[in-house]
């Protein structure tokens, strides 16, 4: 399998980590986002919307992180990173796509380049939208920890397609500043899980793309 990817992008992180909790070996190709390297005629055939993470599953190209992590989930069957019973099926998903839908659509790179560079918003009220929705989206993602007892992981006794979706957007938000300080549900569950190696290898400062 090869994966193309950018250290820093959290859709990417969160099938490395899916791919480490798998113990599953994959190529690792490099897609620069910050020269815009994702718009290339080259990886556009990848990547329709043009973006990462692309799975190229020996020749069958994946695109859309909880894609690929479904497509995971069912030819490599253990561990379960989606549970097969629908109620805790569903809650996962909820959470997944609470993050997936709700936060990271609206501060991803392409929203904010257009945010700054097209409407002209100032750096400061960029800044201000994205912390907005990651405080509506994490307040949320809370919510229901607190209402389903979540322990060390967002659902059950072992990490899933949640935490492979929430370690990566608390990541993101630390690196931009954001007040995390009310969500101890969600810092306790992130703090767990970066004790774990297959999260410490799927970190972005491990790629061999990283730039400091």
């Amino acid at each position: 399998m090869k994966l193309y990817s950018f250290f820093n992008s959290s859709t990417s992180y969160r099938v490395r980590i899916a791919l480490a909790l798998k113990g599953l070996p994959y190529d690792y190709q490099g897609i620069n986002l910050r020269v815009g390297q994702q718009y290339s005629s080259e990886h556009r055939e990848r990547s329709p919307i043009g973006g990462v993470p692309v799975l190229d599953a020996d020749g069958t190209l994946l695109t859309q992180s909880l894609a690929i992590i479904d497509y995971l989930d069912s030819q490599y069957p253990g561990p379960r990173l989606i549970p097969a019973d629908a109620l805790q099926r569903a809650r996962v998903l909820e959470i997944a796509n609470l993050i997936g839908c709700d936060i990271h659509p609206v501060n991803n790179v392409r929203v904010l380049n257009y945010l700054q560079n097209v409407l002209a918003v100032t750096a400061e009220q960029k800044t201000a939208w994205y912390k907005h929705w990651v405080a509506e989206g994490l307040g949320a993602v809370e919510a229901l920890l607190q209402r389903h007892g979540s322990g060390n992981y967002c659902m059950g006794d072992e990490p899933g397609l949640a935490d492979c979706c929430l370690i990566p957007q608390v990541a993101n938000a630390e690196r931009m500043g954001c007040d995390l300080s009310t969500y101890p549900r969600v810092m306790a569950v992130y703090r767990h899980c970066l004790e774990l190696p297959a999260f410490l290898a799927a970190a972005p400062a491990r790629q061999p793309d990283f730039i400091a």
